[in-house]
């Protein structure tokens, strides 16, 4: 390298954005992702010891995919080429095998090549880069924000361990923003900023997890904000909101506003009103509300006030529940919609809900019985006798039901669990009546 080039890659460096400049330089320095770069875990393991083997990583943006790759060409001693599926060929990936052939025959050398958007690689370019994989003489790195099940050639995948990148949480955008904002040498501690806890708390909730939006959003807040007369640029709620292109809204995810919000949410749900519903949860999505929060209050409605007068609400609920923790922001809105409006347009029914809070109020008061002869567990006792239990098999009569005591003998007509005439429900009920009114007879 000459003293022009490495003057113009020291200027690209200085004039690079913010979020770039703040790559960490090596695993110790990386926020998040503990799930797979914790101390006692593998791919953690591998970096530190340089053996790292094919990996895939993929997750929504700004997630750190990119940053690994760089860590680990930081630390590793093998070679290491980057390039990016949206604008390489095939004959970027030519010069790439050969340079690596020449390096593992000539010097011993492994070469690790990253790809970066490797979901943009046609079928024909992923094939080509399977044998050199297969054989060692590449170490392949790929990144995509795509489902690489469904993306990635499945040879290459068989021949890769997938790691897969979460959003970061609300904290370690928090970290990573104070550690730009004081950073003196990478970040903007040289300009003087005062960062507003408020202002600092919005960032890091509409980064939604993605810690390339937060950090542009600080970087364009201290470059377009004018000093005070302090001699300091203040970066305040309004400025955080103008930066990142969110509305403010009076919403405190550990205050009033949380509970009040998912309150009224609830309520709505358990009132039949979907309009509402959207609307308050259009409120929480737009704060920054935990989706998995959100998910969790729709299942509990689908079962406490929805019921058995339509038990596919929490089967919905639940099957939403899985699927934003899979998609993320933005999609996983219009999933929690679709569960929150079923769910508040089903009709209701807390039955079950009364009937286990009366059945445990009565057991943690007293109610605690011998379990009838019949229906314990048949098994020889202490005196080595089989009991004679009398229990009378279900299935062996009509209608597969037989009147037969099933509670203790001190509250044999107690009864717990009241049907209501509400959807589905209605249908079990009138199911109840007519089997225990024709009490079956044993099967011939």
């Amino acid at each position: 390298m000459d003293l022009f080039s490495f003057m113009e890659d020291k200027n690209k460096e200085k004039e690079a954005p913010l979020a770039s400049r703040m790559r960490p330089a090596s695993l110790d320095e990386v926020v998040g992702q503990e799930h797979i770069i914790g101390k006692d875990k593998l791919l953690y393991r591998a970096i530190k010891a340089d053996r790292i083997s094919s990996v895939i990583f993929y997750g929504p943006p700004g997630t750190g995919k990119t940053t690994l790759a760089k860590v680990i060409a930081a630390t590793t001693k093998s070679e290491f080429c980057q390039i990016n599926a949206t604008s390489a060929g095939k004959k970027d990936m030519e010069e790439v095998v050969e340079a690596a052939k020449k390096n593992l025959g000539g010097y011993g050398k492994r070469t690790i090549l990253f790809i970066d958007e490797i979901h943009r690689f046609n079928k024909g370019q992923q094939d080509y880069l399977l044998p050199f994989v297969e054989d060692g003489t590449i170490i392949l790195i790929g990144a995509t924000t795509e489902n690489p099940y469904f993306e990635v050639n499945g040879a290459l995948l068989s021949r890769s361990h997938i790691f897969e990148l979460k959003p970061l949480s609300s904290d370690n955008i928090k970290q990573l923003l104070l550690r730009a904002v004081n950073d003196n040498e990478k970040g903007m501690g040289a300009f003087k900023v005062k960062l507003d806890d408020d202002a600092l708390e919005f960032l890091s909730i509409n980064a939604n997890g993605d810690a390339r939006t937060a950090l542009n959003a600080i970087e364009l807040g201290i470059l377009t904000t004018e000093r005070n007369t302090d001699g300091y640029i203040h970066i305040d709620l309004d400025t955080a909101s103008e930066c990142i292109q969110k509305r403010v809204l009076k919403y405190d995810k550990t205050g009033d506003n949380h509970y009040d919000n998912i309150s009224a949410f609830i309520k709505s749900m358990r009132g039949s009103d979907p309009d509402a519903v959207i609307y308050y949860l259009a409120r929480m999505l737009t704060a920054g509300e935990d989706i998995k929060f959100i998910a969790r209050r729709i299942m509990i409605c689908a079962s406490e006030d929805v019921g058995m007068a339509d038990p596919q609400a929490l089967q919905l609920a639940v099957s939403a529940s899985l699927a934003v923790e899979r998609v993320g922001m933005p999609e996983a809105r219009i999933i929690l919609a679709q569960a929150a409006c079923y769910v508040a347009c089903a009709p209701k029914s807390n039955a079950s809900y009364l009937a286990i809070g009366e059945a445990m109020h009565f057991v943690e008061n007293g109610g605690v019985f011998p379990v009838p002869r019949h229906l314990q567990n048949k098994h020889a006792d202490s005196f080595g006798e089989e009991r004679e239990q009398g229990y009378l098999y279900a299935h062996d009569f009509t209608n597969h039901y037989v009147s037969q005591q099933y509670l203790p003998d001190e509250i044999k007509d107690k009864v717990f669990y009241h049907p209501t005439d509400m959807g589905y429900e209605k249908k079990l009920k009138e199911y109840l009546k007519k089997i225990k009114g024709e009490a079956g007879e044993a099967f011939e």
